[in-house]
């Protein structure tokens, strides 16, 4: 059901009578030389001009500019925006620079009338009859609903906004998208929005000129510029800060980026989708997220359920995950028992697929013998046998001094522990952590670990 914010515009909620509003627009030239030429499209943005590289090419005009104009899809309808044109644009006989259009308005490039119609639509999104999807599984009407959705979505260019609890599988759904795309044999670039240190995430994302900043010995595309032709997922996007929400929405507005420390504009072509544990709603209405950044790229919203309401997949993910072919080759054929399958259909997962996947990793590290995976070898969480204690602290110290304390022990073992079930894999630990690879190696670096000699006992 697709339900209606007074703020913030179309909400898709994952549910079996799904809906979906599709913008799309059409662009007919009813006079001049090239009339009868048309186009629609469901791009958020068509750029019409003399120029081979327009989404509506105006061939035997010759007065029309290169870029004449381009019409964007906003939060209030569709704009008309003049491109520097040299003889102007007109639209229903007056000259503009931007102005809202209507249904039937005229639109005059050069020697031609251009008539604007938009083809908005609302579908239904049924869910999918496969229960599987680009490495994803699930039975669930939800999940199978979520994959009707991508598979409908992703030949669309448009931007997408994917909500969910940490560990649901929303890099994996960006993945998916973008396989499904025209743009599959562009790269994808994966940017963690709160992974990168606050100094560095401009330069992350829009690249940096020699000498910028101190440590900037090279001039570095961006990540925009590296995904040209292709997709950027920008992953926990609620993380960026404000001060730099307003740089990123110009870069989607203009699709054009400058490097930090640089003055040359340099034209970006690729599709954003972008990700978030938050609550983008919530985070405007508390001032911490613009809305017209969130507008922009929330074209298309997928919000992912958590895995406790689709328990009934539990199952299937761990069946795909033990018939991994590297599972197979180094811990042999195993499955799980009623009794321990019962636990693990029983316990809450608050970090979603992901702690499934890390409690996988922990029982076949630590159940090397036999085929059956017992309740014995589940961590203790699990069994519903995690002990309750008080936190380590030291009340000697100033609360400062405590709590840095604590946080470096909980770090210091936290990775320890990964890193020895990961067999000292840092890039393994990464994804199994949520963490950025860089952030496991500052952490290893800080509490001088030795990754390489940390093997399971």
């Amino acid at each position: 059901m697709s339900s209606q914010s007074p703020l913030l515009g179309e909400t898709l909620v994952v549910d079996p009578r799904a809906t979906v509003k599709l913008h799309k627009c059409r662009l007919l030239v009813t006079s001049g030389p090239d009339t009868g030429r048309s186009m629609a499209s469901d791009k958020e943005r068509l750029r019409c001009g003399a120029h081979p590289g327009n989404d509506l090419v105006l061939v035997e005009d010759r007065t029309a500019s290169r870029h004449h104009f381009e019409v964007q899809y906003t939060e209030r309808g569709y704009l008309l925006v003049d491109l520097n044109s040299t003889n102007g644009t007109f639209l229903d006989g007056r000259r503009i620079e931007r102005a809202y259009l209507s249904p039937g308005s005229q639109i005059r490039a050069g020697s031609s009338v251009i008539t604007f119609a938009p083809l908005d639509e609302e579908v239904a999104v049924e869910p999918d009859r496969e229960g599987e999807l680009c490495g994803m599984v699930g039975q669930s009407v939800k999940m199978r609903q979520v994959f009707g959705l991508i598979k409908r979505i992703a030949p669309m260019d448009v931007s997408v906004i994917i909500q969910g609890e940490t560990g649901t599988g929303k890099e994996l759904v960006s993945s998916a998208i973008h396989e499904l795309s025209g743009r599959k044999k562009g790269p994808m670039v994966v940017l963690d929005c709160g992974a990168i240190p606050p100094n560095l995430i401009e330069s992350e994302l829009f690249g940096h000129e020699k000498g910028a900043f101190t440590g900037a010995t090279s001039s570095r595309p961006g990540a925009f510029e590296r995904a040209q032709g292709g997709t950027i997922f920008l992953d926990e996007l609620g993380e960026l800060r404000l001060d730099l929400q307003p740089k990123l929405l110009r870069v989607l507005e203009n699709r054009e980026v400058r490097r930090v420390g640089g003055n040359d504009v340099i034209e970006v072509d690729c599709r954003v989708i972008a990700a978030t544990h938050r609550d983008l709603v919530k985070e405007i209405a508390a001032g911490n997220f613009r809305e017209d950044l969130y507008f922009r790229l929330s074209v298309i919203h997928i919000q992912l359920p958590p895995l406790r309401q689709r328990r009934d997949d539990i199952p299937l993910i761990l069946k795909q995950a033990l018939a991994e072919p590297e599972v197979v080759d180094k811990h042999g054929r195993k499955r799980f028992s009623a009794e321990a399958l019962g636990l693990l259909m029983a316990y809450a997962w608050p970090g979603n697929v992901r702690e499934l996947m890390n409690v996988l990793s922990h029982v076949l590290t630590f159940s090397d013998e036999g085929e059956e995976i017992l309740p014995s070898h589940l961590p203790p969480r699990v069994r519903g046998q995690a002990r309750e204690g008080p936190l380590p602290f030291n009340e000697h110290l100033a609360f400062k001094d405590a709590k840095e304390q604590l946080l470096e022990n909980f770090e210091r073992e936290y990775v320890t522990s990964v890193l020895t079930r990961c067999e000292g894999n840092l890039s393994r630990a990464a994804r199994e952590s949520g963490l950025h690879r860089k952030s496991i190696e500052r952490l290893v670096k800080k509490y001088q670990l030795d990754a390489k000699g940390l093997k399971p006992r």
